[in-house]
């Protein structure tokens, strides 16, 4: 233990803890911008800065260890005066038009801007203004950026794509796509990390709220919505609702309020992706076609982007299955139309995502009999749907539980722990078994694929599931940084697996880059816990037995894995990497 004092409270701590780390845990907050624990460690803001009684020079307490004796004050005048001088320096090069600013109310440096008191700004602005396509998922505002350089450390650390970097000198130094690229040009994933763990507004998603209003005010249109699994776990955090009242029911219900004519819950589509992406492993599993290479999961368009970017030679091992929210939107413009007797142009399908990557996924393209076009018309974050529900000023407490339209109406708990790392794998190990032996497995049989944590393993979680004589060897990963060092590992022959899961954000879609920002907080695995507990309860457990989605292969697509399921249902990755998609 190391005993010192800090704001004349005499503390001890473990050795090798931060002054910063010291000072929190004995409820003294140090202001910081770009600090993010084992990631940007690099003192680059100078906002953290203390005195250290006896040196003339103040010292960051990020990255400066707490030492026996040390005595430090965190708010001295000397303090003070830097922090405001330094915080002054970044806005004079920061767009301040907060009002017109995504992160406005949740943004780190209005906030210590505001608690040191600064109401002017006492030096020239010099504000930088870099082009960038706005009809890009990801936008980038190089007015707001305040170097801080998390983008660069969480993209290079965790997940590995590299896609910022420095550019210039002195003065001039500046952040920008690596490579003197375009975005466009670039291997981004649209991960979305770098937006969640960017303190200010200079990442964000492009906003697609403006369409889905036009949408519900245009009486052409059947609007339809879904909302993904991953939502429910954190929609609430923005507006100030406990996990047990933000259930799904009040999002539909908001959603309604909103205008939107048909509301379902994307647990329906997840539990028909297991139902075609199971039935695609069993055969493809036991053919011995996986007998070099895994089959991958193919319902997080992050990861689909990056393998297509990176292992393209390793895309044929994709399942060909749509995700979710893909099969939603093919089964609105078809089977739902045909219900209503619509044409498919007249349905307006909208997906409420977790996910920055999505937006992009829609631009696949839908062909059945004379509709062309797409599965989904517009896709909203959690954050988007967030600001919706302010902007129609609806009250949460006045929200009420109500339940999706018919007939995709019913979900399972299979469906909902899509959004957790390994639930997609659980869910469809569940009605694999079912598929390969006629019976259902205990229901917690694979609860062995969940993860702990992101560092756990390095992102890996690895099973082996006996079926009869049958060895299945699987095995879970999230972060692309993680991905790409199993990835490895499989090529070099070091491991080998049957089924492999990847979600492109640490913890899963929970962790997506359109969740609720939370500023230096990680709280993908809580989300997941969330999302575990409502498959706990749920009535319904495993896909197969979803009797909304037998109705569905009843009514309209036949059998799973059958023609008009491949047509709907299934892409062909070769294809689309041979085109450029």
């Amino acid at each position: 233990m190391v005993n010192l004092t800090i704001d004349g409270k005499q503390i001890s701590v473990q050795e090798n803890t931060t002054i910063m780390e010291a000072a929190a845990q004995n409820g003294i907050p140090i202001p910081k911008l770009c600090y993010l624990k084992g990631i940007n460690e690099i003192a680059a803001c100078r906002v953290c800065v203390v005195e250290l009684e006896g040196n003339e020079k103040l010292i960051t307490s990020c990255n400066n260890v707490a030492e026996e004796g040390m005595v430090i004050f965190t708010n001295s005048p000397k303090v003070r005066r830097h922090r405001r001088n330094t915080v002054e320096l970044i806005l004079s090069q920061h767009d301040c038009l907060c009002v017109t600013c995504t992160r406005s109310g949740n943004c780190s440096l209005q906030k210590v801007a505001n608690d040191l008191d600064i109401l002017e700004i006492p030096f020239r602005q010099e504000l930088e203004y870099q082009p960038w396509n706005k009809n890009f998922p990801l936008i980038r505002n190089s007015a707001k950026c305040i170097k801080c350089m998390r983008c660069i450390q969480v993209c290079d650390k965790v997940q590995g794509l590299h896609i910022w970097d420095l550019e210039g000198t002195g003065s001039r130094t500046t952040v920008n796509v690596s490579g003197h690229k375009t975005i466009e040009e670039s291997a981004c994933s649209l991960c979305g990390q770098c937006v969640t763990h960017c303190p200010v507004g200079a990442l964000h998603e492009r906003s697609d709220t403006g369409k889905v209003w036009k949408a519900i005010a245009d009486p052409k249109k059947i609007v339809v919505a879904q909302v993904a699994p991953a939502v429910r776990a954190a929609w609430g955090e923005q507006l100030g609702m406990s996990s047990e009242e933000a259930t799904i029911g009040k999002i539909l219900d908001s959603l309604k309020r909103m205008g939107v004519d048909y509301v379902f819950d994307t647990c329906f589509s997840a539990d028909l992706t297991i139902m075609e992406e199971g039935t695609e492993f069993v055969k493809r599993f036991t053919s011995g076609e996986l007998k070099e290479r895994p089959m991958f999961t193919s319902c997080c368009p992050g990861w689909v982007r990056f393998i297509k970017s990176q292992f393209p030679h390793l895309v044929r091992y994709l399942s060909s299955a749509k995700s979710p929210q893909q099969m939603f939107g093919a089964v609105m413009k078809t089977y739902f139309a045909q219900k209503l007797r619509v044409s498919p142009e007249e349905i307006y399908t909208v997906s409420v995502m977790p996910c920055v990557a999505k937006k992009a996924e829609r631009e696949m393209e839908l062909f059945y009999e004379e509709y062309a076009g797409h599965d989904i018309d517009a896709v909203i974050t959690t954050r988007e749907l967030v600001r919706m529900i302010r902007s129609a000023h609806i009250s949460p407490d006045t929200l009420k539980d109500i339940e999706s339209d018919r007939p995709m109406q019913e979900g399972t708990g299979a469906g909902v722990i899509f959004g957790a790392t390994g639930g997609v794998m659980e869910a469809a190990l569940r009605s694999a078994y079912f598929l390969i032996k006629g019976e259902n497995p205990p229901v917690d049989a694979f609860k062995a694929v969940r993860a702990q944590g992101f560092n756990e393993n390095n992102g890996v979680q690895e099973a082996t599931f006996a079926v009869d004589d049958i060895q299945v060897r699987t095995a879970v990963v999230s972060g692309l940084g993680n991905t790409r060092a199993l990835l490895n590992k499989i090529e070099k022959g070091e491991v080998q697996y049957d089924f492999v899961e990847v979600m492109a954000c640490p913890g899963g879609c929970v962790g997506g880059g359109g969740q609720p920002i939370h500023d230096g907080e990680e709280l993908a695995f809580e989300r997941g816990k969330n999302l575990y507990y409502l498959d706990e309860h749920a009535d319904l457990r495993y896909s197969h037995e979803n009797p909304d989605i037998d109705l569905l292969y009843k009514e309209f697509f036949g059998e799973p894995n059958g023609h008009k399921a491949h047509m709907l249902l299934h892409s062909d990755h070769l294809d689309d990497l041979a085109n450029g998609r």
